[in-house]
C-alpha cells in the first residue's frame, strides 16, 4: 500500500510503499476514502523539517537536553545513532480521516466490515490507503454524510474540546483570534451554541468566510473596528471568552486576548502560539487561562487510546470517542457546514505534490482532502488475501541441534521489532557482519518496517509474523518487541524451529517461563539467547580474567542509577509490560551470576514506598552474596552502573563499562579504561557469539539453564517483595 511520509533529517516528503498493517485486537483495519491535511499542525511539521540541523534544534530545547542526558549515560556512539536513527527515518503525516472497515480485530463489537467510519491519531488515521485504529479512535458516520465531511472529524474535535474548555453560555460573546480550519470550526460551534461571534485574522478572505460562517464582525488583529464592534456589544465590558487558534511567533493574539477581554474572562489556548502573558493585564483582569488538549479527555493516555479502556460516563461526559460521535452527528444535522471550508480536493496520487504546492504558497488553502481510489467491492463474506503467502509452519525436532545448512552460506536473520534498540544497539552492529544476510523485518506499523528495511538493507518487509516463521530459509529471529509479547514470540519462534536471540526480559511471569519451556520440550529446539549483553562487555571481561580464581566466597555490590523516567513511557505500563525491575533487573542478576561463576540459590528484596528504589540480595551455593541495589532516585550525573567484587583480599571495580581496576595487596594490580564515548557494554561481542552458534550449529553463547535461572530470580524479587521474606528459587542446591 502507499502512506505520504516525510524524512525529518532531510525534508524530503514521498509518497512509499509499506506495507499493509495487521489487524489487531481491540482495533480495526480501515481502508481510507478521503483523509484530511492540517493545514496548521503538518505544514508546521513540515516546515520543521526543512530547517538546518541548527534550526531544528533550536525549535526543540526539549529533545536537545534529551541528547545531552543520553551521551552522559550512554556514550557518544550510541546516543549518535539514536538520534541520527530517528532523524533520518521517515515519520507519518495525517491525523484526521473517513474510511471503510475492512477488518475487525477481536473484541470489536460496534461495527461490521463495511460500515463508514471516521478516524482519528497521529499514528493511526494517517494519510495512507489502509490505517489500523484503536476502538477509542474511531466512530461511526451517521447515515447520510459524506465521507468527505466526515473526513474532518478528529479537527472538529479539537475544536470542540476548545469550545468546552471555553464553557461558553447563550447570549456570550466571544472573541477567536485566528481564522484557520480550527478558527473556523470554532466560528460555527460558537455560533451555533448561541454565542456572539467576533473573529480576528489578518487575512481578509479568511474574515469574510467566517462572516458567512455565522461571525457577527471580522477584522485584522490591528483593527479599530474590531475593538469598536466588541465594545459596542459588550457595553464596553469587553468579551466572555477568546479562543486562541492562531499560530507563530508573536505575542500580539495573547496581548489582544487581555485587551479585550472582560475582568475574569477566560482565555483558551487551542492552536500552538506564543504565550509570553503581560503580567499585569492578566493579573488586574484576574483571567482565567485555559488549555485545550486537543481531541479531549484519553488523548496521551496508552490505556484509553491503545487499550480501549474508556472513561465513565458519569465522571468524564466528553471523551475523544464522544468528542468526534458528536462533532459527526452536528455535521450530520446541519449545525456545521464543512464544505465552504474545502479549498482542494487532491488524488492521493498527488499528495507530494500537494504539500509542496502548500509549503510554497503556491496553494492558498483553508482545509485540503485527499481522494483515495476507490476500492473494486468483494464479494460478500470474502477476506482480503494477504501479502505475503504464509507456508505451513513446521515443528523441529532435535534438542540443541540446529537446521543443516551450508557453512558458507551468510545467516539469514529476521527481525520482530524494529524500535529504538533494535536500530540503535543490534542492528546497526548486523547490518556490517560479514556472512550475515538480514532477511526480513516484521513490525506491527507498516512504516517502522519499511523504516528499517531502508536503513538497514532488509530483503523484505512485512506486518505478516507467521509469514516469517513459516519461511524455512530463516535462520534465526530476533525478538525485539515490548516486553509483554517477548515469551509468546519466542515460544512460537521455537515452535517454529529457529534459533532465537530475544531482548530481557524473557518472560514477565511464571506462567510464561513455563510456556517457553514447554515449546522447548515440545519441539526439541532449545536454541536460545537472551539479550544479556554485559558480561560480554570487553572491558569487564578482561577484569574479570585479571581478578583470576577465587577460592573463597565473594560479596559483590552493584549499584544501578537506573534514574527516573518520563511520564507516558510504556517502561511504567506496569499492568501490561511488567515492573520496571522485571524488565531490566535480569541484565544485573546476569552479570552477577556471570562473575560469581554459578547460579543464585535465593532471593531477598526490599523497597522504598512505592517500590521505586529496590535492594535485591543474592545467595550463590559456595556462600557468596550479590547486593543490587536498583535505585531511580539518584542524580542524573552520577554514573549508570558501577559495580565492586570482593574476595580473596582482591577487589573488581567497574565504573559504568569506562574505567575498570583490579586491587590485589596494598597497591592497583591492573587499570583498564575506554574513552566515555567508546563505552561499549557487550552487545557487538554478543551478537558475534549468537551468530557464530547459529552458523556452526555449536552451543548458544549462554547455556538455557543460566538463562531460566536469571529469568527466574528476576521474577523472584517481585515475590520478595510481596512476601517479606527470602524467595528460594527452584532447583536450588
Amino acid at each position: 500500500m502507499k502512506q505520504v511520509v516525510q524524512n525529518y533529517k532531510s525534508g524530503e516528503l514521498a509518497l512509499l510503499d509499506v506495507p499493509v498493517p495487521g489487524c489487531k485486537p481491540g482495533g480495526v483495519l480501515v481502508r481510507s476514502a478521503y483523509s484530511l491535511i492540517s493545514t496548521g499542525t503538518e505544514l508546521m511539521k513540515v516546515s520543521e523539517a526543512g530547517m538546518s540541523m541548527l534550526g531544528k534544534a533550536r525549535s526543540r530545547p526539549d529533545q536537545v537536553a534529551k541528547v545531552v542526558q543520553s551521551v552522559a549515560t550512554n556514550g557518544v556512539p550510541a546516543t549518535y545513532r539514536k538520534v541520527m536513527g530517528k532523524l533520518d527515518s521517515y515519520t507519518p503525516l495525517g491525523y484526521s480521516l473517513c474510511g471503510v472497515v475492512e477488518q475487525v480485530g477481536t473484541g470489536i463489537d460496534d461495527v461490521a466490515v463495511g460500515d463508514l467510519v471516521a478516524c482519528a491519531g497521529n499514528e493511526h488515521a494517517l494519510h495512507a490507503e489502509l490505517n489500523w485504529v484503536p476502538k477509542n479512535l474511531f466512530a461511526r458516520v451517521p447515515d447520510g454524510l459524506a465521507p468527505r465531511h466526515a473526513a474532518f472529524g478528529t479537527v472538529g474535535s479539537i475544536a470542540l474540546q476548545g469550545v468546552r474548555q471555553g464553557e461558553p453560555q447563550l447570549g456570550d460573546v466571544a472573541l477567536v483570534i485566528g481564522l484557520g480550519l480550527i478558527g473556523q470550526l470554532v466560528v460555527q460551534l460558537l455560533a451555533a451554541s448561541g454565542v456572539r461571534v467576533v473573529g480576528v485574522d489578518p487575512d481578509p478572505e479568511r474574515c469574510e468566510l467566517a462572516g458567512r460562517l455565522g461571525a457577527a464582525a471580522c477584522g485584522e488583529p490591528g483593527s479599530a473596528a474590531v475593538e469598536n464592534h466588541v465594545a459596542e456589544v459588550t457595553d464596553g465590558h469587553g468579551v466572555d471568552q477568546v479562543y486562541l487558534a492562531a499560530g507563530g511567533g508573536s505575542n500580539q493574539p495573547v496581548e489582544l486576548a487581555a485587551r479585550l477581554s472582560r475582568d475574569r474572562g477566560r482565555v483558551v489556548d487551542i492552536g500552538k502560539c506564543r504565550l509570553d502573558l503581560p503580567w499585569n493585564a492578566y493579573y488586574e483582569k484576574e483571567l482565567d487561562v485555559r488549555f485545550s488538549r486537543s481531541y479531549g479527555p484519553g488523548r496521551y493516555d496508552p490505556g484509553y487510546e491503545l487499550e480501549g479502556r474508556d472513561y465513565p460516563i458519569g465522571y468524564v461526559r466528553w471523551t475523544e470517542r464522544r468528542n468526534l460521535a458528536c462533532f459527526l452527528d452536528l455535521l450530520a444535522r446541519g449545525h456545521v457546514d464543512v464544505e465552504p471550508l474545502v479549498s482542494r480536493i487532491a488524488d492521493f496520487d498527488d499528495a507530494v505534490e500537494t504539500y509542496q504546492r502548500l509549503k510554497d504558497g503556491e496553494l492558498k488553502a483553508v482545509a485540503v482532502l485527499f481522494r483515495y481510489p476507490e476500492q473494486p467491492e468483494a464479494p460478500a463474506g470474502a477476506r482480503t488475501a494477504p501479502a505475503v503467502a504464509v507456508p505451513a509452519v513446521e515443528r523441529s525436532s532435535g534438542r540443541a541441534s540446529a537446521p543443516a545448512r551450508s557453512a558458507e552460506a551468510p545467516v539469514r536473520l529476521a527481525f520482530v521489532g524494529a524500535g529504538n534498540y533494535a536500530t540503535s544497539m543490534l542492528l546497526p552492529h548486523l547490518a556490517q557482519r560479514d556472512g550475515v544476510e538480514l532477511s526480513t523485518v516484521v513490525t506491527t506499523t507498516a512504516l517502522s518496517a519499511a523504516n528499517a528495511q531502508r536503513k538497514f538493507g532488509f530483503a523484505g518487509a512485512t506486518t505478516d509474523l507467521d509469514a516469517v516463521l513459516g519461511d524455512k530459509s530463516v535462520d534465526a529471529v530476533f525478538v525485539v518487541t515490548r516486553h509483554s509479547s517477548h515469551a509468546e514470540l519466542t515460544r512460537r519462534a521455537l515452535l517454529a524451529g529457529k534459533a532465537v536471540f530475544v531482548e530481557k526480559p524473557l518472560a514477565l511471569t511464571e506462567d510464561e517461563l513455563t510456556g517457553v519451556l514447554a515449546a522447548v520440550e515440545e519441539s526439541g529446539n532449545d536454541r536460545l539467547q537472551v539479550g544479556f549483553n554485559r558480561r560480554f562487555a570487553p572491558l569487564l571481561q578482561e577484569a574479570r580474567r585479571r581478578f583470576g580464581a577465587r577460592t573463597g566466597p565473594a560479596s559483590l555490590r552493584y549499584l544501578v542509577n537506573a534514574g527516573r523516567l518520563e511520564h507516558g513511557s510504556w517502561y511504567l505500563r506496569q499492568g501490561t509490560e511488567g515492573s520496571r525491575f522485571a524488565g531490566e533487573g535480569g541484565h544485573f542478576i546476569d552479570t552477577a551470576s556471570w562473575l560469581l561463576e554459578a547460579d543464585p540459590v535465593s532471593v531477598y528484596a526490599v523497597g522504598t514506598s512505592g517500590n521505586e528504589d529496590l535492594q535485591v540480595v543474592l545467595r550463590y551455593p559456595d556462600g557468596s552474596t550479590a547486593t543490587v541495589s536498583y535505585v531511580t532516585t539518584g542524580a542524573p550525573g552520577f554514573p549508570k552502573e558501577t559495580l565492586d567484587m570482593v574476595a580473596d583480599g582482591r577487589v573488581l571495580r567497574l565504573d559504568d563499562f569506562v574505567r575498570a581496576a583490579v586491587y590485589d595487596g596494598r597497591r592497583k594490580q591492573w587499570v583498564g579504561s575506554r574513552l566515555p564515548r567508546a563505552r561499549d557494554k557487550g552487545q557487538n561481542a554478543e551478537l558475534a557469539a549468537f551468530v557464530k552458534a547459529v552458523r556452526t550449529g555449536g552451543p548458544m553463547p549462554v547455556p538455557l539453564d543460566s538463562l531460566v535461572a536469571t529469568t527466574a530470580a528476576t521474577l523472584a524479587v517481585q515475590a520478595g517483595l510481596a512476601g517479606g521474606a527470602p524467595v528460594t528459587l527452584a532447583g536450588a542446591r
